[in-house]
């Protein structure tokens, strides 16, 4: 290709600093529901085993053995609770997508005229010439799936291979909720008492989880950590006050 505007640097094996192609381009997909399962899993695994465990060192006056029991439930009860409320609600969502994807391949098959025309008009509509859009529409129309893919994705937003496994957000979600809600026991596992030990260790697991979930969401690492801190300080703070007034009441 030659003319005016045109450089070497324009060429697809010479792309501009910076560009990336293939492999490594949109690097923030997040795994259709797995990536997100995990991220919420470790967040919320720290957090409310964080949250438990300052609770029951308060109210017990920081009986290593009560900590240790109460955490460990509160690992197992929130990873099985995790894992199958991410199974039932990706599950949901699937089957319904599903629905409506076969709802689609039922229009296209019984009005196979009409809906590529409305395929037509609804790419028209998304910048594509009136005889671009005809075009791309019959030869699209040709079988059945590519045409239920577009018209998903146009219609309503589904990207069929896309729909994410709830299988793997469930055993994510479980995995990760256990590695969160392990980091403010595991002093108490080593040492009689780890009131301070568990907090350190949990404060810079807080903000390590906090800026690392900015690498999806390309917020600032430092207010992501600042965030996830402070969030997971204060949930700390209440349930060790809380912990304090229930234990000085009984």
């Amino acid at each position: 290709m030659t003319g005016p505007g045109y450089s070497e640097s324009m060429h697809p094996e010479n792309p501009p600093e910076g560009y990336t192609h293939g492999e490594n381009e949109h690097i923030e997909n997040t795994g259709s529901g797995t990536l997100r399962a995990a991220i919420f899993g470790i967040s919320d695994g720290l957090v409310s085993n964080l949250a438990l465990v300052m609770g029951v060192a308060g109210g017990t006056q920081q009986s290593g053995e009560a900590v240790v029991i109460a955490g460990t439930v509160g690992l197992l009860a929130g990873a099985f609770s995790m894992a199958a409320g991410e199974y039932i609600s990706m599950q949901t969502q699937r089957e319904s997508m599903e629905k409506q994807l076969q709802l689609e391949r039922e229009h296209i098959i019984a009005f196979p005229e009409e809906e590529e025309a409305h395929l037509s008009l609804l790419l028209e509509e998304n910048g594509l010439s009136k005889k671009d859009a005809k075009d791309v529409a019959r030869k699209v129309h040709e079988d059945v799936e590519p045409a239920v893919g577009f018209h998903a994705l146009l219609e309503l937003g589904i990207v069929p291979q896309q729909m994410g496994s709830p299988v793997g957000a469930a055993f994510a979600s479980f995995a990760a909720f256990v590695v969160g809600a392990l980091i403010p026991l595991i002093p108490w596992l080593i040492l009689a008492s780890a009131l301070w030990e568990s907090v350190i260790v949990s404060a810079i697991a807080l903000m390590a989880v906090g800026g690392a979930v900015t690498t999806v969401t390309h917020q600032s690492a430092w207010w992501g950590a600042l965030r996830q801190l402070a969030f997971g300080a204060s949930a700390a703070t209440v349930t060790w006050f809380l912990g304090r007034l229930v234990g000085t009441a009984l």
